[in-house]
């Protein structure tokens, strides 16, 4: 059952598989509009933080709290 709280964790995590996307093509496709250090630090923090928060989402839904 989808609480609010479930539906947080999910919203953060597509936010963050957004991001991860974002981040791969812009660094691979040119130049990375932030620089290449910035957008590398997008992309390692937002892949756990996608796992992270789905696995959140999915606990907590399950758990119905």
């Amino acid at each position: 059952m989808l609480t609010p709280k479930s539906g947080l964790f999910l919203m953060i995590s597509c936010f963050a598989a957004i991001t991860a996307v974002g981040s791969v093509f812009e660094l691979a496709y040119g130049h990375p509009k932030y620089g290449e250090s910035l957008t590398w630090g997008f992309l390692v923090a937002s892949i756990p933080a996608t796992i992270a928060s789905f696995y959140a989402a999915v606990r907590n839904a399950r758990r119905g709290s």
